[in-house]
């Protein structure tokens, strides 16, 4: 458990911190709770009088933002009525400010002393929250141990960022509620960061660093389309559609992280439960960027899931996408069927569809299908000369048509898939070469 004070991780992260509101030196009791009172005084003589929460503005290596820091040792950092009413009056603090919000989280979940008025500050906070990213402002929260309860459901789970301590508890329910578990690593941060619920593991004195580096990402500097990256591998075209291929499959072509290693001045890279597709956010030239790519793998419906929210994310913050296409297709087992590859490769066409925000694609390995296509720009679409996109995979197209083996290679002539073919189609807007950027 997290002993340290709000006030001392505070400290660790921020370089200056002036709170929003007035210490409360009141004590609440809404239910007449025996002891609850007394309690509430024994905390403040021991810690100071305050709630489970402080709640301001502070500076990060120079950039401001708003901040709230659980106690831990104030109920157990737990969600009662009076803690609602602060982090409501943050966020909306925030937006009035025009801040980005961090919370630094560490709690049990919802106070018992208060029954049901503790349960309802979830709705309140959601609330808040919804109107901090109605605002257009994220939202990055820093899971501490332990994260459970109301906490994690309604607040820290709904940030757009989700960074985390190594090793904490990180769940619905704690280990009085349910018992019991085999499956603990299901309940900690290295868990959720397997699962994708959580995006990057830090220790708390790295976490001021790591807000430094990404809250400027998140931040809108131009509303211009990302620039088409410089091709890093082949400067000629194929001649045919089997060299295409041949090219977009070899182990040696350039993948996406050099792509993006190539094309960004520095980068916040953000973890899933599908290390197929990469997201996270650049900057080039001091444009803030979003990223989406994938590294030629079939990606699982998470995968897919995951893109879909980030697009989602970059359009509310008005940030322009790049996206880097390399795939064979979308995974196709029965486990992806079961997770539901279909809709979720349809969540992310919807996702692109309805971005207002300038998307920029370059194919650069397989273009394979529906799950190659969805990650696609529907205006600005580019290709390298060793990638190729098709309907399907050449073999797949091959055996749908009930052709021999050797007749592969026509085939895949016949299905327009090099470059050069595409472009004369209207499918890619342009070809990358090298040095253009």
């Amino acid at each position: 458990m997290d002993s340290r004070s709000a006030r001392d991780v505070l400290r660790a992260v921020a370089e200056a911190f002036s709170g929003f509101f007035d210490v409360d030196h009141s004590v609440s009791d809404p239910f007449g709770w025996p002891g609850y009172p007394e309690k509430q005084r024994e905390l403040g003589a021991d810690h100071g009088p305050r709630e489970s929460v402080m709640c301001g503005q502070a500076r990060i290596r120079g950039i401001e933002c708003a901040m709230v820091s659980f106690d831990f040792r104030y109920f157990g950092g737990s969600l009662g009525s009076r803690t609602g009413d602060r982090l409501v009056g943050a966020f909306d603090e925030a937006v009035r400010r025009g801040l980005p919000m961090v919370t630094l989280v560490a709690s049990g979940g919802s106070r018992m002393q208060e029954g049901m008025l503790a349960l309802v500050q979830m709705q309140r906070i959601a609330g808040a929250a919804a109107r901090l990213r109605a605002a257009g402002l994220p939202h990055v929260t820093v899971l501490r141990d332990p994260v459970a309860g109301g906490a994690w459901a309604s607040l820290a789970s709904s940030a757009d960022v989700v960074l985390a301590l190594p090793d904490a508890t990180v769940c619905f329910a704690g280990t009085r509620v349910r018992g019991d578990s085999d499956d603990t690593e299901a309940f900690t941060s290295n868990g959720k960061l397997a699962q994708g619920q959580v995006h990057r593991l830090l220790e708390l004195d790295e976490v001021g660093a790591a807000l430094a580096s990404l809250l400027p990402l998140l931040k809108p500097t131009s509303t211009d389309a990302p620039d088409v990256p410089n091709a890093l591998g082949h400067t000629d075209l194929p001649s045919t559609g089997a060299e295409a291929v041949r090219r977009a499959r070899a182990a040696e072509r350039p993948r996406a992280d050099a792509y993006l290693d190539d094309y960004f001045d520095n980068r916040f890279p953000l973890s899933g439960a599908d290390p197929g597709m990469l997201r996270g956010f650049g900057s080039r030239r001091g444009n803030a960027i979003a990223y989406v790519a994938q590294t030629g793998t079939a990606n699982s419906p998470a995968g897919f899931r995951a893109a879909a929210r980030h697009v989602r994310l970059a359009d509310r913050l008005r940030l322009p996408v790049l996206t880097l296409v390399d795939t064979p297709g979308a995974a196709h087992d029965a486990r992806a069927e079961r997770d539901g590859i279909g809709p979720a490769i349809a969540e992310l066409f919807t996702a692109v569809a309805d971005a207002s925000v300038p998307i920029t694609t370059l194919v650069v390995g397989e273009g394979g299908s529906g799950g190659a296509l969805a990650l696609t720009s529907h205006t600005d679409v580019w290709i390298t000369p060793d990638a190729y996109f098709s309907v399907i995979a050449p073999e797949s197209a091959n055996a749908i048509l009930k052709r021999a083996p050797e007749e592969l290679g026509a085939t895949i002539d016949q299905l327009k898939l090099r470059p050069q073919d595409l472009l004369d189609l209207g499918v890619a807007h342009g070809i990358a070469r090298r040095g253009r950027a």
